[in-house]
């Protein structure tokens, strides 16, 4: 049996979530492997001087989070991440009927998407170039296309050349080619410590570790940021700093100057997620346009655009090309030409930008109908996020506010699904998942379970 105990001067308030904390962070380190065991609850809230329903609250979140498995009669053991490294998924995998889905984050869809979408096709379906239906070699098939995609990314505050652009299949391949361009296994990145829930199991599929940087308001804290980066050999800084992070932050232009110079200083590569691209407005100078000697700016259109236009840009500097290349071609060969050709269009006759402005009323909209249904609720958002950020205190538990709910027929994510290093009970609500109406409901429901006393989970009834 493993002898690793924190000491409860290192732990915060709530212990159980702190406590929960130092067990990720030595799993990260190494400090726990896979197979070792915990100390038994009583004996460890003995030893730290906690009380028992302490560590055992600590105990169910490692276990939710895939981090733990407990045998009956023998105890709690570190799983292997590496083997089954899917975290809690914060969404619903399939909505069941009658649902209201608050969990999944996407823009908002009505009639025009669907519309804009049938045009399209129709239009292909008459002047389609052959080359992108029978052509298979990429680096002849997208030249049209990166320049087109020049514009698109003017708006995101990206000024590049063609060669620096690589079409992709989306944000999620993207950054796989990313971290396999600028990491070798065995090294470690830095994210935000409440980040997107893929990076964990991504990079352990990709052999790489994982140090969560502790964050504010504004995103990242340099001085935290440097800390990690004297304690563990970082390669690489992952970050979402333009609303789409779960605590729905707009890192400021002084903040970034501070991360660039920490990044120059430490040779760390940049990789920096905008997924919503143009439809935050007025958001400061980005990484690449910061340090583009060492930024791979990842963009598409999914959540800005439309769901099913799954295609997007990666920048990279000009001495990565090679390898961005290589590690596109084996992981995706190419984008997927049809998708690219309507995002290419779209972009060239102005449809992109019409959804765009059309997606920021909708949002600012349904921005409204949250602050008037939780009026007198602290929650964290930016006027062009697709979702709100709810903390929870001490008062409710996650099981408690996810699990009622759901119960009531909504379903939110939990905010542990974005835990990378540091956890904090919270909900992602997502505002433009569903229907107006849905989402007014699903917020009544939200606010009257804030409301009320915590009430107990009985699932036999």
């Amino acid at each position: 049996m493993t002898m690793w105990i924190p000491a409860k001067a290192e732990l915060d308030r709530p212990y159980f979530a702190s406590l929960a904390e130092k067990i990720v962070e030595a799993i990260s380190r190494g400090d726990l492997k896979p197979g070792e065991q915990l100390p038994p609850q009583r004996q460890l809230a003995y030893r730290i001087g906690v009380s028992l329903p302490t560590v055992t609250r600590a105990y169910e979140e490692l276990a939710r989070r895939g981090l733990t498995a407990g045998e009956t009669g023998r105890g709690t053991f570190i799983r292997d991440v590496k083997a089954n490294p899917e975290a809690v998924a914060p969404y619903v995998p399939e909505r069941p009927h009658g649902v209201i889905d608050l969990s999944i984050m996407k823009p908002v869809c009505e009639v025009i998407h669907l519309d804009r979408m049938k045009d399209s096709l129709a239009a292909l379906a008459v002047d389609i170039s052959p080359s992108i239906v029978l052509g298979s070699r990429p680096s002849a098939l997208f030249a049209r296309h990166r320049s087109v995609a020049k514009e698109w990314l003017k708006l995101c505050g990206v000024c590049t050349d063609d060669k620096t652009i690589h079409l992709t299949n989306g944000g999620t391949p993207a950054l796989t080619i990313a971290l396999m361009t600028v990491c070798q296994p065995g090294s470690t990145i830095a994210t935000e410590a409440t980040g997107l829930h893929i990076v964990l199991p991504l990079a352990s599929y990709l052999g790489l570790k994982v140090r969560g940087v502790e964050i504010d308001e504004n995103g990242i804290i340099p001085e935290a940021l440097e800390r990690c980066c004297q304690e563990d050999d970082i390669r690489a800084l992952f970050m979402l700093p333009n609303a789409l992070a779960p605590t729905a932050f707009v890192m400021n232009e002084n903040r970034r100057i501070e991360i660039v110079e920490i990044a120059r200083r430490r040779e760390l590569h940049i990789i920096e997620d905008d997924a919503l691209g143009p439809l935050v407005a007025e958001k400061p100078p980005t990484f690449q346009a910061l340090a583009p000697e060492r930024t791979i700016y990842i963009t598409s259109f999914t959540k800005a655009v439309m769901p099913s236009l799954r295609t997007g840009y990666l920048v990279a500097p000009e001495r990565l090309l090679l390898a961005v290349e290589n590690r596109l071609l084996v992981t995706n060969w190419s984008a997927t030409p049809l998708i690219a050709e309507i995002a290419t269009r779209w972009v060239q006759d102005g449809t992109c930008h019409e959804l765009v402005e059309w997606q920021r009323d909708a949002i600012a909209q349904r921005h409204r109908l949250v602050a008037k249904v939780l009026e007198g609720v602290q929650y964290s958002s930016h006027p062009q996020s697709l979702h709100i950020w709810l903390t929870l205190g001490e008062k409710f538990s996650e099981d408690e506010i996810v699990m009622h709910a759901r119960r009531q027929g909504v379903a939110v994510a939990r905010g542990a699904a974005f835990a990378i290093s540091k956890w904090q009970p919270a909900v992602r609500i997502s505002v433009g998942s569903t229907t107006e109406e849905e989402l007014h409901r699903g917020l009544v429901v939200i606010h009257n379970l804030l409301h009320s006393e915590p009430e107990p989970i009985l699932f036999g009834i």
